[in-house]
């Protein structure tokens, strides 16, 4: 048995007669990165985050299945199966949307279908109350429910014990799959054996307060927007939501967390759930390979603290000047396509099979 920072106690499952052991701590692979090279009409971070945001197209991803995981509270996740996994050992990535996202985000379609193209089978997780778990969950999601992960992770191991997985986390996600690794240390759920991290924001106090400034604030309003409506969304689905005595409709992404976030799930205020929920303290413990990506330029994303955490040498921290949030679209050259992003994750987890 293991136990997390949060006081957890995590216990290995069997799979069949044999207990799966957990991989031996290893070093990042040295998969060397091209430079990122913006296109050249999106120089800056603001349009490169609101050119991914508006291209909403994606490739199909073939749909094999959908399942249904049960946590300890009784919540729900969804998983989405995007075809039946190989009878023979092979690696899976289990793809984990951001904040406001769901199992059918662009980003979250796009990835998938290149690394099914590449010979990676592929999961998506709809965290609790998103995408085809609305209604099915009497609690939020929120930054640091790392162990929804670990169940989600276990849930697959014992369903497919063959499976090798890389944990590939998107902006609030990234910040639960960094913090699920410091949490768990060498011994981490199931057969994860390595993870990526992509624009994460590993100091939420940091993150909240950047909003509040210039054009960030658009952003601030439009993501608290969008949590509002799947809110109301989750209330009608479900009589036995958990809502606070009081709530107001509110305007900033603070202001909900402070209204909503922090009372249903068990936190004094917003400051103590940014505190402990935050990554950036954990990281230090991180003991599996791990790819985390952020861009200097993101305007949603705090980057001085990936400047200063003391990140692990099985971690390959890799920064951009550009890129944006969840953007880096590029100029034509090296890539099939401009979605640099999409094929460094590609590139990384098929060095890694």
């Amino acid at each position: 048995m293991t136990k997390t920072a949060s006081g957890t106690v995590r216990t290995l499952r069997r799979s069949g007669s044999a207990l799966l052991a957990p991989p031996a701590p290893a070093l990042a692979p040295p998969l060397a990165m091209p430079p990122f090279e913006p296109h050249p009409l999106l120089a800056h971070g603001h349009l490169q985050t609101l050119a991914a945001y508006l291209a909403r197209t994606a490739p199909p991803v073939p749909r094999a299945g959908l399942h249904r995981i049960t946590l300890p509270d009784g919540d729900q996740l969804v998983l989405h199966e995007d075809a039946p996994p190989t009878a023979a050992p092979g690696r899976a990535a289990l793809l984990v949307h951001g904040l406001g996202g769901c199992h059918a985000s662009p980003y979250m379609l796009r990835v998938a279908a290149k690394l099914r193209a590449a010979g990676i089978q592929t999961l998506r997780l709809d965290l609790r109350g998103c995408g085809a778990g609305i209604g099915l969950a009497r609690y939020p999601n929120h930054a640091g429910r790392s162990d929804d992960l670990a169940a989600a992770i276990e849930w697959i191991t014992d369903r497919w014990p063959g499976l090798r997985l890389t944990l590939v986390g998107f902006s609030l996600a990234g910040n639960m799959a960094l913090k699920l690794a410091g949490e768990v240390g060498g011994q981490p759920p199931g057969r994860l054996d390595s993870l990526i991290s992509i624009c994460a924001p590993i100091d939420l106090e940091a993150c909240v307060r950047r909003l509040r400034y210039g054009l960030n604030r658009l952003y601030d309003r439009h993501i608290t927007q969008v949590l509002v409506r799947r809110l109301e969304q989750n209330r009608r689905r479900n009589p036995q939501l958990v809502l606070p005595p009081r709530l107001t409709r509110p305007l900033t992404l603070e202001h909900f967390d402070a209204l909503y976030t922090a009372p249903v799930c068990g936190f004094a205020d917003q400051h103590e759930y940014y505190r402990r929920c935050a990554a950036g303290p954990l990281v230090g413990r991180i003991a599996i390979p791990a790819l985390v990506l952020a861009a200097r330029d993101d305007p949603l994303i705090a980057f001085e603290p990936y400047r200063r955490l003391p990140w692990p040498a099985c971690v390959r921290l890799w920064t951009t000047a550009g890129g944006g949030h969840l953007g880096h679209i590029a100029r034509r050259g090296r890539d099939p396509d401009r979605w640099w992003l999409d094929w460094r994750i590609v590139e990384w987890i098929t060095h890694l099979a």
